[in-house]
């Protein structure tokens, strides 16, 4: 049997995925030995207009419930500001431009457009931005910039965003465990670390 692999289906740009945070990087330290963690981006939104006031409230709800439940750090002073287009392709972009740059990464940067998104309250959503926190890992700005517009990570976003559709995922945080042919759904939604890790150890037994 091959290396089973743990996908996991995410936005930098979903509260509840970064509620989820601290879950996936505990499974990805104690099941290094075990299996493969891969991320799948998810895709969450593709707005072209900026959000009404109505909907900001409404995203801001989820917001503090996701702080509410999970102790996240949120800053909601001035968050999503007048004006704001909640696209979450460039964020997704940057993580799968980085995934071929430096794959190593690929976690990494996907907490730290998170981390700046939720908890510093910055545009994860401009170039400019996204470049600064590749550069903050130790990538060359200039070469993630030139990567990021390309037509091939366009496309390899694009293929993240396929993928997800073609699994079924239909919200995320999701996590699916991959043996050999055999798919078995452990985690949908933000669930608590225990619960997902026996999820996840019956799916191995199985």
């Amino acid at each position: 049997m091959s290396t089973p692999i743990l996908w996991y289906f995410a936005d930098p740009m979903c509260s509840w995925c970064w509620g989820f945070s601290p879950v996936i990087e505990a499974l990805r330290d104690e099941c290094r030995d075990r299996l493969k963690v891969a991320l799948v981006l998810g895709g969450l939104r593709h707005e072209t207009t900026p959000m009404t006031a109505a909907q900001r409230e409404d995203i801001l709800h989820h917001w503090h419930a996701v702080h509410q439940r999970t102790g996240q750090p949120f800053r909601f002073d001035g968050a999503l500001p007048a004006g704001f287009v909640y696209d979450t392709e460039p964020a997704c972009r940057a993580v799968a431009t980085v995934g071929g740059l430096a794959p190593a990464l690929t976690f990494p940067l996907f907490r730290a457009i998170q981390s700046a998104f939720y908890a510093e309250g910055r545009d994860v959503t401009q170039p400019a931005v996204l470049a600064e926190l590749a550069a903050g890992l130790g990538v060359d700005a200039a070469a993630f910039s030139r990567a990021f517009a390309s037509d091939e990570a366009r496309a390899r976003t694009q293929a993240h965003f396929r993928q997800a559709r073609q699994a079924g995922v239909r919200g995320f945080p999701a996590l699916i465990l991959q043996q050999d042919a055999r798919l078995t759904p452990v985690a949908s939604g933000c669930q608590p670390l225990d619960t997902v890790r026996a999820a996840l150890d019956a799916g191995l037994s199985a």
